[in-house]
């Protein structure tokens, strides 16, 4: 699936369409460092959320769950940079519970990809209401775009925020506000 050659030999490419000497000391190994830094920014790719959620732990209650504060990186598939922040995730077990570093390597499984947060946030909440068989589940996503930062506009620090809910999130509007209370609430 991943072809490091053809990282190496676009991003050579690349460096040589900008104008640079590819062969200048500070360049020459540049096209194999990108290609070992892509094949990490993407390991998502090749993963699958439904391992990593399959280890449960019996729960005799149906209480809220929150893990928030996840911080993840990804890499906008429109203009292959960076965006980056943080995940908050709510959910309400039906039976089990997942161990709650479980919950992070979700987020990391969909932020390794190429991605708008958008659809990030869609698959984390999916994966989770699926995998977990969760009364509800409700993901809360904010992170800073550097296409937007560093690039077009050039707004640093603005965030976008998307969120997803399913489940009992999605008919119960006064259990979303106080989850969504807590998400946002500083610890203490």
């Amino acid at each position: 699936m991943f072809d490091r050659g053809k990282i190496e030999e676009a991003v050579k490419m690349m460096l040589e369409g900008i104008g640079e000497d590819t062969e200048r000391e500070g360049l020459k190994d540049t096209p194999a460092r990108v290609a070992r830094m892509y094949e990490e920014l993407f390991a998502g790719m090749n993963q699958d959320s439904k391992e990593i959620l399959s280890c449960t732990f019996s729960c005799d209650n149906n209480n809220v769950v929150i893990e928030k504060d996840i911080t993840f990186y990804s890499t906008c598939e429109h203009h292959i940079m960076p965006f980056f922040g943080k995940a908050h995730i709510a959910y309400i077990p039906k039976g089990k519970v997942v161990g709650i570093s479980k919950l992070a390597r979700t987020v990391e499984v969909y932020a390794r990809r190429l991605q708008i947060q958008e659809q990030m946030t869609e698959q984390i909440a999916q994966a989770i209401f699926e995998g977990l068989d969760a009364d509800g589940v409700l993901v809360l996503v904010e992170a800073e775009h550097m296409c937007m930062s560093a690039r077009g506009v050039k707004k640093p620090g603005s965030k976008t925020i998307s969120m997803s809910t399913k489940g009992v999130f999605e008919t119960d509007a006064k259990l979303k506000d106080e989850v969504l209370t807590l998400m946002r609430s500083e610890g203490k």
